[in-house]
């Protein structure tokens, strides 16, 4: 997979495994990053599949109609990817946090559930219920970060409140930021995302 990686100065940080919304590239979250931990290792890949040139990590049938089977697919790619890029760059496989935006948030969901032993955490702006309907592993160690817009009109209130029930039914501590706003990322977002980071993470 497209990527690239930045090697952080503080070994015992996590690696933050960005993951762009659609049409977004490996370079798009990187100043996310750096706010959220500037000392921490960043693995930021680009998803492999394209909408009307848009890349995406996983393929839809309509807007908020996911494709479930390239889905699975591609969500084991990127489990996958991310095993090999620790042996690639000696990163701890164990400490890996997803900083998902949107379809990047998605496909973050998405390994919580499928693989819920490749992220320690996850920090997902803007998500969706990624499958429904299946049983959801245990996420008892899986602190879970969720920032959501009220008038989001991708991705609704209940949307996200289904979601954060999910996670937190499989035992995930999961915390839910409201923004008076829509599918946007703002900076009193990014600022809350951190405020979290700092007292669940760098702990």
């Amino acid at each position: 997979m497209k990527h690239l990686f930045v090697q952080g100065s503080n070994p015992s940080a996590p690696t933050l495994l960005l993951l762009h919304g659609t049409g977004g590239t490996e370079q798009d979250l990187l100043p996310l990053a750096e706010q959220l931990d500037g000392q921490a290792s960043v693995l930021s890949v680009r998803g492999n599949v394209l909408e009307n040139g848009m890349p995406r990590f996983f393929r839809r049938l309509a807007e908020g109609v996911f494709d479930e089977a390239d889905l699975i697919a591609r969500t084991q790619e990127l489990h996958e990817f991310v095993n090999q890029a620790a042996v690639e760059y000696s990163f701890d496989r164990g400490n890996v946090v997803a900083v998902g935006y949107s379809n990047g948030a998605n496909i973050a969901g998405s390994l919580l559930i499928h693989h819920p032993q490749s992220l320690s955490a996850a920090i997902l702006h803007h998500p969706m219920v990624p499958r429904r309907g299946v049983e959801l592993p245990d996420l008892s160690a899986v602190p879970v970060w969720i920032g959501a817009g009220r008038h989001d009109p991708i991705c609704s209130a209940q949307e996200t409140e289904e979601l954060s029930t999910l996670l937190e039914g499989a035992g995930a501590s999961v915390t839910v930021h409201w923004e008076q706003s829509g599918h946007q990322l703002t900076r009193t977002e990014v600022a809350a995302a951190k405020k979290w980071y700092n007292e669940h993470i760098t702990q």
